[in-house]
C-alpha cells in the first residue's frame, strides 16, 4: 500500500468535468475523499445545459504538457506542464455535439454526434472553427493543432450515423492515423474506420465500416503484442483481433467472439489490462443522466465487470461495485476510465463516475482469478463532491418522484504521465 500510495501522490490524474455549477469554485479541495488523494489544479468554467451557459465539457486527450478538453461546442487546449496550475492556452468552436477528441502529434480529430441543425438542448448547429456544416451533415472534423493558439479545422468525414466517441489507432508504419469511430447507434451496429495522413491530414478519408451485429459505444484498443479491439454496446462487447497472431488488420478488424453481462442494456466502455489479458467492461444505465448509484439500486447498475481474454472466449473473473451510495439528485454512472501502467504488476483502473466523482480500484487479485471464484476489486482512493444545485427546470434523474438535477461531475477521470 505505502509503495503505491508515493506513486498515487505524483502521478497525474486528469478529470474532464461535465456541467460544472459555482458551487466547485474550491477546486474539489473541500470535496469528501481519501487521505491519499490529492486536488492540485483546477480551471474553473461553469455550465450547465438550464442555463445560458450550455457549455458543456465532455471527453479528454493528452499530448505531451497539453491537455485537450473535449466540449459540446468544439474544444479547449490546455497546459498542464504545472499540474498544480493548470492554463488555457485556446478555445475553439465546432457546434456538433459531443465532441469527444483524440490526439496525435499535431493532428485532433473530433466527434460530431448529431445531425447539423438540429433543434433543442441536444442539438446540432451548422459550423465548425468558421467553416459552414451541411444541414443534415455529421462525422468526424480533423484539425491542424500545430499553432496550438489558433487551430485549424483541415478535414471532415462524413459518416451515415455520425461519431459518439473516437479511438485513435496509429499505424507509423503506413504514415497514417487510424481513428475508430463509434456511431452508439442501433442503425449503423458496429464501428467506422478513418484514415489520416500524418503528412497531409487534409487528405483524411473513409475506409471501412466494421460490422459488430450490436451498437458500438466505445471502442477500447490495446496494441504491442496484444493487438486488440473490444467494442462496447448493447448487451455486453465484441472482441476484435486487430493483427498478429489472432488475424485480422489494424484497418480490418476481425470479430471473434460476443460477451453479455445479465442486467446490462446499455454497454458503454470496453478497456483493457496493460498485458491485454483482462477485459474492463462498464455500462450507462439510464444514458448516464439518472440517479442509478442510489443505495437502493441494484448491484449491476453500479459495477464494473472484469473479463478474462481466453482466444475465442471469455472467462467473466470479478467486479467492483460503487461502494458510495450517491442521492436522488445526483446523476451517476461508471463512466469513463483507464489503467494505470504500473512494473510491479499490479492491476490498477482510475474512473470518473460524475457526481460520483473519481474513483481508483485495485483489481490484481480479480486479474489473477481463474473464474471458478468471481473476486472483488479493491477501492484504492476516492473523491466525492456533494450533490451538485438543482437548477431551475432541470428535468433529469428522477422527476417522477420530484427529484431532479443537473447533468454534472466527472465524465471521465484517467491516469497520465
Amino acid at each position: 500500500m505505502t509503495r503505491f500510495v508515493r506513486l498515487f501522490v505524483v502521478a497525474a490524474f486528469a478529470t474532464a468535468l461535465l456541467a460544472f455549477p459555482l458551487a466547485a469554485q474550491a477546486g474539489h479541495k473541500s470535496d469528501p475523499r481519501t487521505a491519499n488523494i490529492h486536488p492540485l489544479g483546477h480551471i474553473v468554467e461553469p455550465a450547465s445545459l438550464f442555463t445560458a451557459n450550455p457549455d458543456i465539457h465532455t471527453d479528454i486527450a493528452f499530448w505531451g504538457k497539453r491537455a485537450f478538453q473535449g466540449n459540446w461546442d468544439g474544444f479547449n487546449i490546455r497546459n498542464i506542464s504545472a499540474p498544480g496550475n493548470p492554463r488555457q492556452v485556446s478555445r475553439t468552436f465546432c457546434e456538433g455535439n459531443q465532441g469527444d477528441l483524440l490526439v496525435w502529434e499535431n493532428i485532433l480529430v473530433r466527434s460530431w454526434n448529431t445531425p447539423a441543425g438540429s433543434p433543442g438542448p441536444f442539438g446540432a448547429g451548422l459550423t465548425c472553427d468558421g467553416v459552414a456544416v451541411p444541414a443534415g451533415w455529421e462525422g468526424v472534423h480533423v484539425f491542424d493543432i500545430s499553432n496550438e493558439q489558433n487551430p485549424q479545422v483541415v478535414a471532415s468525414v462524413q459518416l451515415t450515423c455520425g461519431s459518439h466517441t473516437a479511438s485513435a489507432v496509429p499505424d507509423p508504419a503506413n504514415g497514417r492515423l487510424l481513428v475508430y469511430s463509434s456511431p452508439s447507434s442501433g442503425t449503423c451496429p458496429g464501428f467506422d474506420i478513418i484514415q489520416v495522413p500524418l503528412a497531409n491530414p487534409a487528405a483524411a478519408s473513409y475506409v471501412r465500416f466494421v460490422n459488430a451485429d450490436h451498437t458500438c459505444h466505445d471502442v477500447g484498443v490495446i496494441m504491442g503484442s496484444a493487438m486488440k479491439a473490444a467494442c462496447a454496446g448493447g448487451p455486453g462487447f465484441r472482441v476484435f483481433s486487430i493483427g498478429g497472431p489472432g488475424g485480422g488488420s489494424l484497418d480490418n478488424p476481425m470479430m471473434r467472439y460476443h460477451v453479455e453481462e445479465p442486467g446490462v442494456t446499455i454497454g458503454h466502455s470496453a478497456a483493457w489490462s496493460w498485458d491485454g489479458n483482462v477485459i474492463i467492461f462498464g455500462h450507462e444505465p439510464s444514458g448516464g443522466v439518472g440517479a442509478e448509484c442510489e443505495a437502493t439500486d441494484d448491484e449491476v447498475k453500479k459495477s464494473i465487470f472484469f473479463y478474462r481474454d481466453d482466444g475465442s472466449s471469455a472467462t467473466k473473473l470479478g467486479k467492483w461495485t460503487l461502494p458510495r451510495s450517491q442521492s436522488a439528485i445526483e446523476n451517476c454512472t461508471l463512466h469513463n476510465y483507464n489503467a494505470v501502467p504500473l512494473r510491479n504488476g499490479r492491476d490498477v483502473l482510475v474512473m470518473g463516475n460524475y457526481q460520483a466523482g473519481t474513483w481508483v480500484v485495485d483489481f490484481t487479485n480479480v486479474a489473477a482469478g481463474d473464474g471458478t471464484v468471481l473476486r472483488e476489486a479493491r477501492t484504492v482512493a476516492w473523491s466525492d463532491p456533494p450533490p451538485a444545485a438543482v437548477p431551475p427546470g432541470a428535468f433529469f434523474c428522477s422527476p417522477a418522484t420530484g427529484n431532479a438535477c443537473d447533468v454534472t461531475g466527472a465524465w471521465s477521470t484517467y491516469w497520465y504521465d
